[in-house]
């Protein structure tokens, strides 16, 4: 089990639960030291008081509150913990709420509740089935880290949950980041809609940190005396490009779908662009096709009538030629 961060109780009405809190989540990240480039030597930060420039101990530092520019007043941590505060040694649940109207933005750090002790194990259990029938979440007050905390109690597998929640006046109002209004056709709904149910998976367990994963190559690269590894193919994106939503959303549909392995059925929807038809006055244009067939026809009828009246016109000029002669 991880250390534990912090012992108290939870308060439930009447009934007292010793729990322990205890990490939640692991930090995987990859933490760099800062170093002197020229010999690598670690380049520390320095405690120094800024009166008379000596470096202090961590032993002589304390807290201290700025209640006006030339006076400081200072607190230490016997005070914080002897302060008359109900919540500071207990987690204490004051009401119960639906999950759904918990906004997702307030919840912040995850923590996990375990027993403390095997007096613990009866009541323990008692709140978890409580919460797991009556389908809602507990809303509790806890003192840690100088500040009194909103939290949040919740089962997952057989454990309590204990997510640090924002108060209300923590979290910004929205509506001055909004967007400005624009108008979103019906076809673009549906094709975002439909690359959404493409894009569906069961659970999130699949997904890795796949930029950690490249630095730990290079790191390893580096440390071996390697060759870095290369970039990955492809070129990327230019910063504020501008691009067709419409032809976007259909290549995403049509790219999710492949990555499924699902094949093209003739079902799936296509956004086109609507352009309006020209105005051809009430009449419908004819085809070029037939267009130049009868254009064709046309000139072939006038070659024709033209080459009768001239066979028409010789025959008549011989008969007359031939009555003068008689």
């Amino acid at each position: 089990m991880p250390r534990p961060l912090w012992a108290g109780a939870i308060s439930f009405g009447l009934v007292t639960i010793p729990v322990k809190i205890v990490s939640a989540t692991e930090d995987h990240d990859v933490h760099f030291h800062r170093v002197h480039l020229a010999d690598m030597g670690r380049v520390r930060t320095r405690k120094v008081c800024e009166l008379d420039g000596e470096v202090v101990s961590q032993d002589e530092i304390g807290k201290g509150y700025e209640v006006s520019k030339d006076a400081t007043v200072a607190v230490t941590d016997e005070e914080l913990e002897q302060m008359p505060l109900p919540t500071a040694k207990a987690i204490e649940i004051v009401a119960f709420v639906d999950a759904d109207s918990i906004d997702p933005v307030r919840i912040s750090d995850s923590y996990y509740l375990a027993v403390d002790g095997q007096v613990a194990v009866k009541p323990y259990t008692l709140l978890r089935k409580a919460l797991e029938r009556s389908s809602k979440v507990a809303v509790a007050k806890f003192a840690w880290h100088g500040r009194e905390r909103l939290g949040l109690l919740r089962i997952r597998e057989g454990a309590i949950v204990l997510h640090s929640m924002k108060w209300p006046d923590e979290v910004r109002d929205p509506q001055e980041l909004a967007p400005k209004a624009v108008e979103v056709g019906e076809e673009e709904i549906e094709q975002a809609l439909q690359l959404a149910d493409r894009m569906t998976i069961e659970d999130l367990s699949g997904f890795r940190d796949e930029y950690r994963q490249a630095l730990e190559d290079i790191i390893a690269a580096k440390a071996d005396g390697k060759p870095l590894p290369s970039p990955a193919e492809g070129e990327e994106k230019k910063a504020g490009e501008v691009v067709d939503l419409m032809a976007a959303l259909n290549a995403s549909v049509k790219a999710a779908k492949e990555s499924r392995g699902k094949e093209h059925d003739g079902q799936d929807a296509t956004v086109h662009e609507m352009r309006p038809a020209k105005n051809t006055g009430g009449r419908a244009a004819p085809a070029k096709k037939k267009a130049a067939s009868s254009k064709f026809a046309t000139a072939k009828n006038t070659t024709a009538s033209a080459s009768s009246r001239a066979k028409k016109s010789t025959g008549k000029k011989a008969a007359a030629k031939k009555r003068t002669a008689s």
